[in-house]
């Protein structure tokens, strides 16, 4: 698609364009175009080129802007600002119009996420996406959580931050900045990305069966009902666990630098490009 997002772009007189060659290029090229005084950068890409993209503007301290031309697998990211089904033509002519929205991001371990955080299963299942290549787009994540239902373990952990959950073996803890979730899933029903909060979700460990239904749920929203999920709005959280965890933050997997990972919400940190109304 690179050709025609050239094209839709250059038409509206902008022209610099930087490619990356590997993965983890993004934090570099950002890096370069805010040094080189570029106040707007649109991201091609998924929700972990998003997220590599916003942390380098998050640390330049710059107010430069980000949108993004949605072309990964959830692309949950591109959902919240409300552009998953733009054009690279209705983009490029939405980022060419003055202003932008501040809203909030998370940071965890160090690292600054735009929609999500997840241990357990959530991570499970991403690293379980990550070997399928039959699949395009959410069917990746669903095909691959509905196989992990019936494999995964759970995991033991404790919440200082959230005082409703108890210690104890959980499916999936996931802390959430957006709604979504793996394109299908719509983890965080209630979540702002203006509201200076986060939103957590505790899932206990189940059986299989339970664990259909939880996975049911999440798809619709409707999850936070069961008896098993207990939901918190946080603006800070520390999460300990029996071993380092891996963790997903944005799509990506990653392992925490140890046993205790604090999670905290940056408030109106980034400024975004994104399709009218859709920030709520």
């Amino acid at each position: 698609m690179l050709p025609r997002v050239h094209d839709a772009f250059h038409a509206r007189g902008i022209t610099a364009t930087y490619e990356t060659a590997a993965a983890g290029d993004e934090e570099k090229l950002a890096a370069q175009a805010i040094q080189s005084g570029v106040r707007t950068i649109v991201a091609v890409g998924g929700d972990g080129t998003c997220s590599r993209v916003a942390d380098a503007i998050l640390r330049s301290g710059t107010p430069c802007r980000i949108c993004v031309v949605p072309s990964g697998t959830g692309n949950d990211f591109a959902k919240t600002l409300g552009v998953n089904g733009y054009s690279p033509e209705q983009i490029a002519e939405l980022v060419t119009r003055p202003g932008s929205t501040l809203i909030d991001v998370g940071l965890v371990d160090g690292r600054y996420f735009l929609n999500s955080c997840g241990f357990g299963f959530d991570a499970s299942v991403l690293e379980a996406s990550n070997r399928v290549r039959f699949l395009k787009g959410d069917a990746v994540y669903i095909y691959s959580a509905l196989t992990q239902l019936f494999s995964y373990p759970g995991l033991e952990v404790s919440a200082n931050g959230a005082a409703a959950v108890k210690r104890g073996r959980k499916l999936m803890v996931t802390v959430s900045n957006g709604q979504f979730l793996g394109g299908a899933f719509k983890i965080a029903p209630h979540a702002s990305v203006l509201d200076g909060k986060l939103d957590a979700c505790f899932f206990g460990d189940s059986n299989v069966l339970e664990r259909l239904r939880l996975f049911i749920g999440a798809m619709r929203g409707n999850h936070l009902r069961m008896r098993s999920v207990t939901a918190a709005t946080i603006d800070h959280l520390a999460l300990s666990f029996e071993s380092i965890p891996s963790m997903e933050i944005d799509g990506e997997l990653r392992i925490a630098r140890s046993r205790v990972v604090k999670l905290k919400c940056v408030p109106r940190a980034l400024s975004v490009v994104a399709a009218p109304n859709a920030l709520r």
